[in-house]
């Protein structure tokens, strides 16, 4: 086997992955509840993979019902040390249009109900978001998308709104003035969990449609969201073969992996023992490495 264990956090549609061979549930808990539903881990060739679907089984949580600290813990608990998220979004840009995929790169996050750090009272780290994905990682996953047949853009700026529901014009024509080229709803605060548990993080992103700015189209339907879905879950899972089969053989490390060297604040004689437990394998590398 290599050294990658790759999580996969499948959004809206994507539910399993049919190639997983060895496969094996995880029932897990964490410290902030249970993750969105069962783990399954197994390998496609020697990569081993964690698959957990964001929503749900069945699709039974709404984007701000889903517990990102939990799913975040609960993938760093099965082992994985990187991780690919896969999600629907919305087009703010002619250029995208549904059908496409995009390696993101940016995130505007407007999220406003959610928890966003594991951190907190009695033991204080702030990591860097300057740039929020794993280039490697997200470099591999396009590619993986292009051997994969996709249509795939690579960079791009993701609006998180909270939803559930969706835009108002006016709220879709300040996004395209910010920047945004993509919107979704679920990519926040997941991408900054992860860069706080170490572990790096690439989103790629299933266009299902275009947001409301256009003036001359219906408004966005659900059943022309999920149309499309199907037809994108099928790329997306040869998009999982592709990037096993092209990853390198052994692992080398990434800078994200140890960023809570410069990130924790707090001294360890003045933390919180207790939320330090609590946290686990997020933060018992720095803290070893801190006793030692």
């Amino acid at each position: 086997m290599t050294g990658w264990t790759i999580g996969i956090i499948g959004g809206s549609g994507l539910y399993a992955i049919d190639a997983l061979a060895d496969v094996e549930t995880l029932l897990l808990d964490t410290p902030w509840g249970a993750p969105s539903d069962t783990l399954v881990r197994g390998r496609i060739g020697n990569v081993r993979f964690v698959f957990l679907p964001r929503h749900g089984r069945g699709h039974r949580l709404s984007p701000t019902e889903v517990n990102a600290r939990a799913n975040i813990h609960a993938l760093k608990l099965a082992g994985c040390t990187d991780i690919l998220a896969i999600s629907a979004i919305g087009s703010l840009r002619e250029e995208l249009p549904p059908g496409h995929f995009v390696a993101v790169d940016q995130f505007i996050d407007r999220t406003v109900h959610r928890d966003t750090s594991f951190f907190g009272e009695g033991l204080v780290a702030h990591v860097s978001m300057a740039d929020p994905v794993c280039p490697r990682l997200s470099t591999l996953a396009a590619q993986a998308g292009e051997r994969a047949g996709a249509s795939m853009v690579h960079g791009g700026t993701y609006l998180a709104m909270e939803g559930p529901q969706f835009s108002t014009r006016a709220e879709s024509h300040l996004y395209r003035q910010w920047g945004a080229d993509v919107i979704g709803m679920t990519a926040m605060p997941e991408a900054k969990l992860a860069r706080e548990a170490e572990l790096p993080y690439a989103l790629i992103g299933m266009v299902t449609d275009y947001d409301c700015w256009r003036e001359d189209e219906a408004h966005v339907e659900v059943d022309a969201i999920l149309a499309q879905l199907g037809r994108n879950a099928a790329t997306a899972r040869a998009l999982v073969a592709e990037l096993a089969a092209m990853l390198p053989e052994e692992r080398t490390a990434s800078p994200i992996d140890t960023v809570l060297d410069q990130a924790l604040i707090t001294p360890v004689s003045h933390m919180d023992r207790a939320k330090a437990d609590s946290l686990g394998p997020i933060v018992s590398r720095v803290l070893a490495k801190r006793s030692g």
